[in-house]
C-alpha cells in the first residue's frame, strides 16, 4: 500500500518536528517535505516529488502562506492544503478559505482532529470544526450586510458619530437639523439591523465602514 505524501510548511522548526513525530507514528504517511516558508516549499516541489497535502502555516517570512495557497492553485492544483494557524479570526479564516484551502485548523489541535482533518481532506472533502465553522457563519452573516446600502451622507454622519460628536454637534458641522442626523441615524440602524449607537458603530467597524 502507497503511503500518503504530506509537507509541512512552517517557519517553527519545533513545530514542524512535532507534526512530523505525530505522523510518523501512523504508517500510512511519508513526510517528503519539510520547509521553513513558501519559496524553500517550492523550490523542493520543482525537484519533481509533489505531496498530496501540505500543512500549511500561513505567517511566514519569505513567502507567507496566503502566497503559497495562490500558487498552488495556479502551478500544482492536485495538492490539497490544510491551514495550521494561531489566528482564529473570522475574517482571517475566510481569507485563507478563499485563498483555496481544503481545511483550518488551530495550532492548539490535538492529535485526534489533525488526524480527523488530514483523511476528511485527503477524502475530498473540506474540514472545519465547530469552532472555525461559527467564526465563518458569523462572518459570512455580516457581509451579507453591504456598504452600498449606506448613502454617501450616512456614512458621512456615521463616521461622525464613531468620533463621539453630538447629534448637535454634527447638525451644526453639516448645516442640517437635529432631525435629520436622527433620521439617518435610525435609517442606518435599520440598514445594519442593529438597536443601537452602540451596536451600530460597532458592526460598522466589522463591516470596514469606518
Amino acid at each position: 500500500m502507497n503511503k500518503i505524501k504530506i509537507a509541512i510548511v512552517d517557519d517553527h522548526q519545533l513545530f514542524r518536528d512535532g507534526i512530523h513525530s505525530l505522523l510518523s507514528k501512523h504508517h500510512d504517511f511519508e513526510i517528503i517535505i519539510s520547509s521553513e516558508n513558501g519559496k524553500d516549499f517550492f523550490e523542493k516541489l520543482r525537484k519533481g516529488n509533489l505531496p498530496e497535502l501540505v500543512l500549511l502555516d500561513l505567517t511566514m517570512p519569505e513567502m507567507n502562506g496566503f502566497e503559497v495557497l495562490d500558487r498552488l492553485r495556479k502551478k500544482y492544483p492536485q495538492i490539497k492544503a490544510i491551514a495550521i494557524s494561531m489566528h482564529d479570526d473570522g475574517n482571517y479564516i475566510m481569507q485563507t478559505i478563499r485563498s483555496g484551502a481544503y481545511g483550518y485548523l488551530l495550532k492548539n489541535a490535538d492529535e485526534d482532529e489533525l488526524l480527523k482533518a488530514v483523511y476528511t481532506v485527503l477524502d475530498g472533502k473540506k474540514y472545519f470544526n465547530t469552532e472555525i465553522s461559527q467564526r465563518m457563519i458569523s462572518i459570512m452573516s455580516l457581509e451579507g450586510v453591504t456598504p452600498k446600502k449606506l448613502s454617501p451622507k450616512e456614512t458621512e454622519i456615521l463616521k461622525l458619530i464613531a468620533e463621539g460628536q453630538t447629534t448637535k454637534e454634527i447638525a451644526q458641522k453639516l448645516f442640517i437639523s437635529t432631525r435629520t442626523v436622527e433620521t439617518h441615524r435610525n435609517n442606518m440602524m435599520k440598514k445594519l439591523e442593529v438597536k443601537n449607537t452602540p451596536e451600530l458603530i460597532n458592526k460598522a467597524a466589522q463591516l470596514n465602514l469606518i
